[in-house]
């Protein structure tokens, strides 16, 4: 047993003066160098700042297509990317700026609704993008009268 003690000790001591070494003299100012540049330039994101975050269409008929235009300004500090931009349904179709939008560059969202639904009715567009958010919420709404001229009055029939 004092053998495999002393093995282990004598082992042990080995490796505690095998690592002598300063870890100082190991580092590369290059490197050091080239990671503060990347970690600079990973702070330099895109913002979206929009002319307005909600639409209102007002009253119109049912049917009555709509449209409307959304425009931003990229007031961050790199180039702005969108990626998709959906509708939280199908009545609602979004088309934007497809190419990157330089810092303090301008873009466009349209945004056409068919005037389905009836009553009040709101949809909310999705942008996403590389902000930091990632993603943007925009909406529009409107009151969609009937067909016809306004609510039917009377029994339903079952």
């Amino acid at each position: 047993m004092r053998r495999i003690f002393l093995a282990f000790s004598a082992v042990a001591m080995l490796g505690f003066v095998s690592c002598k070494e300063n870890a100082a003299n190991k580092i590369n100012t290059e490197n050091v160098a080239v990671a503060a540049e990347r970690d600079a330039a990973a702070k330099q994101v895109p913002v979206m700042t929009f002319d307005k975050q909600v639409h209102d269409f007002g009253t119109i008929e049912q049917g009555a297509p709509q449209e409307t235009l959304f425009t931003f300004t990229n007031t961050g500090d790199a180039p702005l990317i969108i990626t998709d931009a959906k509708s939280s349904c199908g009545c609602t179709i979004p088309t934007w700026t497809k190419e990157p939008i330089a810092p303090g560059g301008k873009g466009e969202l349209l945004v056409k609704f068919n005037g389905s639904g009836q009553n009040q009715v709101t949809k909310t567009i999705t942008v996403t993008a590389n902000t930091e958010k990632g993603q943007e919420q925009l909406r529009i709404q409107a009151f969609v009268n009937p067909k016809g001229g306004g609510p039917q009055a009377g029994p339903v029939s079952q």
